[in-house]
């Protein structure tokens, strides 16, 4: 692999917007029309959710300002009751437990093991007591969703998936998102698809899609300019608050030409991260969790485990990585990382998590986005190896 003295790659920058949005994007402008529902037929967030509906697998799509909002109307949508109780993983982004609080229900946190993934053991004694699963594919590891529809389906309780990390990875065939009852998804700036902001929902429940529909803040008679809502938004009408959380036809200008680059960036980013993950696993330093048997994921980061370092080491391996060019983190050491469960303080209470904490005070982040060269990641695998080396030697 190279040395370190190769141009030292930007992990932060996306994929400039593709030519297809500018002249979109500049015709909207022209027409100062960017309220989804100005137009009569036919506008960006219309024509959007029709082409991710049919690219996903998905009967109806929802777009709306953020994946949170999307969380937090499924939630609603569900007509669950206050103070539900939703099991949601206790590795995940601190907006995922906020959009629990936001719809009035309580997360119930489960244990996560050192492979990212739900612990079944901990899952299975905790499903008996909520009303409601939403599996959030952390950082696009796929939990046993086989195991989890099954148990889900025994105890008579909705899944919803957080998808915001998954985008065009699949289980079995079948993509993510679409496995439960409702899915939500992510455009946010470090994803596959970036508009900076924005999301989406996606159902095949013809009365959910309906409620989230209306919440979302389609006013008077607005819900009928989503066609495939029939006359199912009437029995809604006036009867929902609305959450004003839609989406503007600018974001969706800016998404939609870039639905067709998916399949390339999510083919670039799953060789990025195996190619860095050979490099690291050989090393002997750290550990790279392998997918699981019907798992193919579209990666744009990596996690990886420090092996037997101190609390010292870790440090050490950070401070040299950053140095080396290479800016990592450990969630839980990170100060106030947002993805560590004990910073989350609007909680009514937190739980004693061993399993996750563990995890956590281990387990590395590195962002890898699909624009990087083979250049690019031989530099970043050598950069991790060897602020490794140094903070062992």
């Amino acid at each position: 692999m190279r040395d370190l003295t190769y141009e030292i790659p930007n992990l932060y920058a996306a994929e400039p917007i593709p030519d297809a949005a500018r002249a979109a994007i500049d015709a909207l402008l022209s027409s100062g029309d960017l309220f989804r529902y100005s137009a009569p037929k036919d506008a960006p967030v219309s024509l959007l959710e029709e082409d991710f509906a049919d690219l996903i697998g998905a009967r109806y799509a929802l777009a709306v300002s953020s994946c949170s909002a999307a969380l937090f109307l499924s939630l609603k949508a569900l007509d669950l009751p206050k103070n539900a109780r939703v099991l949601i993983p206790a590795f995940t982004f601190a907006a995922v437990p906020s959009a629990v609080v936001h719809a009035d229900c309580v997360p119930v946190l489960v244990e996560v093991d050192n492979s990212y993934r739900i612990n079944l053991t901990d899952f299975k004694a905790k499903i008996s007591s909520v009303d409601a699963i939403l599996i959030s594919h952390m950082r696009g590891h796929t939990s046993d969703m086989d195991a989890i529809l099954n148990l889900a389906e025994e105890h008579g309780l909705p899944v919803v998936e957080d998808a915001a990390h998954s985008l065009g990875t699949t289980w079995n065939g079948q993509n993510i998102g679409t496995l439960g009852r409702i899915g939500c998804f992510s455009f946010q700036s470090y994803k596959m698809i970036n508009a900076g902001e924005g999301g989406i929902m996606i159902t095949d429940d013809p009365d959910l899609f309906a409620r989230a529909v209306i919440m979302s803040g389609a006013y008077e008679h607005t819900w009928k300019k989503h066609a495939k809502i029939g006359e199912i938004g009437a029995k809604w009408q006036n009867k929902l608050p609305l959450y004003n959380m839609r989406m503007q036809n600018l974001s969706a200008t800016v998404i939609r030409p870039q639905l067709p680059e998916l399949a390339r960036r999510v083919r670039d980013g799953r060789r990025n991260h195996d190619f860095v993950a050979k490099n690291l696993t050989a090393s002997g330093h750290f550990h790279v969790p392998a997918p699981l048997d019907g798992e193919l994921r579209a990666p744009d980061s990596i996690q990886f485990t420090l092996l037997d370092f101190t609390d010292a080491q870790t440090h050490r391996f950070l401070e040299a990585a950053t140095a080396n060019g290479v800016p990592a983190s450990v969630f839980g050491l990170s100060k106030d990382n947002a993805r560590a469960f004990w910073n989350w303080q609007f909680l009514e209470e937190t739980p004693e998590l061993p399993l996750t904490r563990a995890m956590l005070m281990r387990a590395c982040d590195v962002r890898l986005p699909a624009r990087l060269q083979i250049s690019d990641l031989e530099f970043v695998a050598t950069a991790l190896i060897a602020a490794a080396s140094a903070a062992k030697a």
